[in-house]
């Protein structure tokens, strides 16, 4: 048998197909705008609607793999909990078995024939994206000229292995595959693990079926396997990542191994004692279809009510030792780039991480320079280092998602995350200044004059409380607070013109020490800038639309 002459055209067919599918999905996405991702943002704590929006946005998008990386992504930058995301992944699940209907059509309604049908659709999608100017009729072509291709790509698939009907070993291979529930779920889970998509896996899996060549019990373990294979893209997606975005993935894969489980036990009792002569026979694609959709339904149903301790459990196996984090990795990934709204959004998140470390340096700030405290002062520059290594890692992820195909308001979010990004790494300097302030006092045996202290106080308070609800603002997205950094701000100009004047008629009439003068002046500088740095981020706060 020529194998070369079935394996080309497999490969180059089952690429079709996943190309196919893959343009078809984008064309939906693009078409389909933000809404999907405004749909995932309005999820209220009810999982049910979680569940009905996950298969929801699988079926535009073709890929429960991709709802779910998706579903990490919000979950790593905070706009979904846990509980939410439980829901989405049951609906994804459900969402992903549409491609396998499309697929099975050809039999259950022959005017869909993908002799017939693929040929016009890519040709007339051809037509629109040659005739089209705007971006949206564009999208509808991709969506068009996808369809036509994922049709002749399973076809190419079906013809490829029609020889195999003659092939004793092949026949051979899936009866094993059949009678072996371990050794069939780890070939499904094993060939969606290397192609990162189910619903390819079920379309080769379809292919093999329409050439007669695949058992009824079979196909069960495979498809089994195929939920488990699924998970490896959400899991690679959550490398790197927060602990409850990895939580997340591993939800994924445990809700798809207790089904795979439930299922597995089920099968194998039905094969070996009630359906024996069924579980031998060959199987189409329709009951692929169904045996999909009933196993990703029944599954969702039977797990729905324990989704809580799926959560549970998930928590105790993503374990991370607080004393091994290391706060100056960067949690974004390249990956979420293919959804450039999720990925801005996880800039956004390290922002506000990073705002959160440069509010504890603040905090150490207010008082090292009265303290001195050599270990507040080795802890303020560690934290300094932490945030310019996050600022240099945020800013170069932000740059790479500049260069995507953006729209214009998400333009502006970049230029926005970019400029409050330097705000804040600013501040930082500053408050390892006020430390350095706080090392030459000490160095040099010098201290402010009692008023002196009293004002400087004062000044710190005032700019440090600038700051403080500077980057609550741009994390509560609250105007309100950050008309309090622009009031804060002011009194921070104000002070600084009245404490230098009032500092320097004590120098001139020598009634403080001239070296702490001299820090007392530096200091009143950086904090001033700091009020300012805390203005600039309230501004971006409040221009956003």
């Amino acid at each position: 048998m020529d194998y070369v002459g079935i394996i080309i055209p497999f490969v180059g067919g089952l690429g079709m197909f996943i190309y196919g599918m893959q343009i078809m999905a984008q064309g939906l996405e693009n078409a389909a705008g933000s809404r999907m991702k405004t749909l995932l943002e309005a999820l209220t704590r009810n999982k049910l609607m979680g569940v009905l929006l996950g298969a929801l946005i699988t079926a535009v998008i073709q890929s429960s793999s991709a709802t779910t990386v998706m579903v990490v992504g919000f979950v790593n930058a905070g706009i979904m909990n846990l509980s939410q995301a439980m829901g989405v992944i049951m609906g994804a699940n459900i969402g992903t078995t549409v491609t396998g209907w499309l697929v099975s059509s050809v039999e259950w309604a022959k005017f869909l024939s993908p002799g017939n049908l693929a040929p016009i659709a890519i040709m007339a999608g051809v037509i629109v994206m040659l005739t089209g100017k705007r971006r949206s009729t564009k999208d509808v072509s991709s969506i068009i000229i996808g369809f036509g291709l994922l049709f002749v790509g399973i076809t190419t698939m079906s013809s490829a292995v029609a020889p195999l009907q003659e092939s004793e070993m092949f026949r051979s291979l899936f009866v094993t595959l059949g009678h072996n529930p371990f050794l069939g779920i780890l070939a499904g889970a094993g060939v969606t693990a290397i192609i990162q998509s189910s619903s390819a896996s079920v379309g080769i899996l379809q292919s093999l079926a329409a050439a007669g060549l695949v058992p009824f019990n079979a196909a069960v373990y495979i498809i089994m396997g195929q939920n488990i294979g699924t998970c490896v893209t959400a899991i690679m997606s959550s490398i790197g990542a927060k602990k409850n975005a990895k939580t997340a993935a591993i939800m994924h894969l445990l809700f798809n191994i207790i089904g795979t489980i439930i299922f597995s036990i089920a099968a194998i009792v039905m094969f070996k004692v009630f359906f024996v002569e069924m579980g031998a026979g060959m199987i189409t694609q329709t009951e692929i279809s169904l045996v999909h959709t009933i196993f990703n339904i029944g599954t969702t149903v039977l797990l729905f009510p324990f989704s809580d301790m799926i959560i549970k459990l998930a928590k105790k196996l993503e374990k991370e030792d607080d004393s091994e984090k290391d706060e100056s990795r960067v949690l974004l990934d390249e990956r979420m780039m293919e959804t450039p709204g999720i990925a801005l959004q996880s800039a956004v998140s390290e922002v506000m991480r990073m705002g959160s470390i440069v509010m504890r340096t603040m905090d150490k700030a207010r008082e090292v320079m009265f303290t001195k405290d050599y270990q507040q002062i080795l802890e303020i520059k560690e934290e300094e280092q932490t945030v310019d290594r996050l600022c240099s890692g945020i800013n170069n992820y932000v740059i790479k998602l500049s260069s995507l195909s953006l729209n214009e308001k998400e333009h502006q979010h970049v230029a926005s995350i970019l400029q409050i990004l330097s705000d804040i790494e600013r501040v930082s300097d500053y408050c390892e200044n006020i430390s350095e302030f706080a090392e030459t006092l000490t160095e040099r045996k010098a201290v402010f004059t009692e008023i002196g202290t009293k004002e400087m106080r004062e000044m710190i308070e005032t700019c440090a409380d600038s700051f403080k609800y500077a980057v609550e603002a741009f994390t509560e997205n609250d105007k309100d607070k950050a008309m309090k950094v622009i009031e804060k701000e002011s009194q921070a100009d104000d002070l600084e013109i009245r404490l230098r004047t009032e500092h320097m008629k004590r120098l001139a009439n020598n009634q403080c020490n001239t070296d702490a003068g001299i820090v007392y002046l530096d200091a009143l500088v950086a904090l001033e800038r700091i009020s300012d740095h805390s203005r600039n981020i309230a501004e971006e706060v409040l221009t956003a639309s």
